[in-house]
């Protein structure tokens, strides 16, 4: 007997206004492919094939990681299952896991929402929704919102986990490149990053302190090169502007800039360059993903966001791109 399957990543949701066109995934509701004037802004992924580094996915009910998958949130003891065996710790949340149900659609905005399961992980009846909005003047707007549905507090966190290209002369899906090409085609990127703090790690990528910027090679704020260096680092205390936003400026040697705004509740940024991977496991780009909350902040309560039964938390985030050369 045939049978006609779906792609693995479910339905996928076309979106277009002016120079800008965008994907978005039933699965998870992730951020499959998006493009300015035909060149790739952000690294696509295959629909077909399992999504390599979290490329474009969603990141909640928390971002990041728990450590051992263990946290305590108003007396009570949660354990999440441990999905990052090699440091022992649960990583990157429930949603990019499900199948998002389609609210609306239409030729510029796609909405799909989702319902915590019931998990003794996370007992919390949360209705998320995900809305992305292109339009000409801005580019891709994503408004998430997450509604207490249930009877307590819920403890809430979110990030997304876009790998922007590099230019990288191979194409945004390579099929024959080397670890070393694409560690040199990130290296040439600029970043500016308007955070003055940076979140120091252990070996398992947990926090253990905050240091200065200012004379270290984690001083993102110039836009500098990112050079032939690793990271997998938070950056925090950012620099908002008038407005409430944060923006991230991602400059590529074509002269292809991309920023990503973040409003008053980003409160970090993730960057990761994936710097030595195994090319066949690494995005050709860097990943730049707007927080609400960095690594174990459902340990740490640093950051973490407790919607109230009855009530809602909002956060919403920009993609644009433009040509500075």
């Amino acid at each position: 007997m045939t049978h006609i399957l779906p792609r693995w990543a479910g339905n996928e949701y076309t979106i277009h206004a002016g120079p800008y066109t965008a994907v978005v995934t039933e699965q998870g509701a992730a951020l499959e492919r998006f493009e300015w004037n035909g060149t790739p802004v952000t690294v696509p992924f295959n629909p077909n094939e399992p999504v390599h580094a979290c490329n474009g996915q969603i990141l909640l009910p928390y971002p990041n990681r728990i450590e051992d998958g263990t946290y305590e949130f108003e007396g009570q003891t949660y354990q999440f299952p441990i999905d990052e065996h090699e440091r022992h710790n649960s990583i990157h949340g429930l949603g990019y896991r499900s199948a998002w149900k389609l609210e609306s659609l239409t030729d510029h905005s796609v909405s799909l929402s989702w319902r915590t399961p019931r998990l003794a992980a996370y007992p919390f009846d949360l209705f998320v929704t995900a809305t992305y909005t292109l339009t000409e003047e801005r580019g891709l707007q994503l408004t998430v919102s997450a509604y207490n549905n249930g009877e307590s507090n819920a403890p809430w966190a979110l990030a997304t986990h876009p790998w922007l290209f590099s230019g990288f002369e191979g194409g945004a899906e390579p099929a024959e490149a080397t670890t070393e090409q694409l560690d040199a085609a990130n290296a040439a990127c600029r970043l500016r990053v308007p955070a003055d703090t940076h979140v120091q790690v252990n070996s398992r990528l947990l926090p253990t302190g905050l240091e200065s910027v200012e004379g270290t090679r984690f001083d993102l704020r110039g836009g500098d090169e990112i050079g032939d260096q690793s990271f997998d680092d938070a950056w925090t205390d950012l620099v908002h502007g008038g407005d409430g936003r944060a923006e991230a400026v991602f400059t590529r040697p074509d002269g292809v800039e991309v920023t990503i705004t973040g409003d008053e509740s980003i409160t970090s940024f993730q960057v990761c360059n994936g710097y030595g991977w195994d090319a066949a496991h690494k995005p050709a780009g860097v990943a730049v993903e707007p927080q609400t909350a960095y690594a174990n902040a459902f340990r740490s309560g640093k950051d973490l966001i407790v919607i109230e039964p009855g009530q809602s938390s909002f956060t919403n985030i920009w993609y644009s791109a433009r040509r500075v050369d």
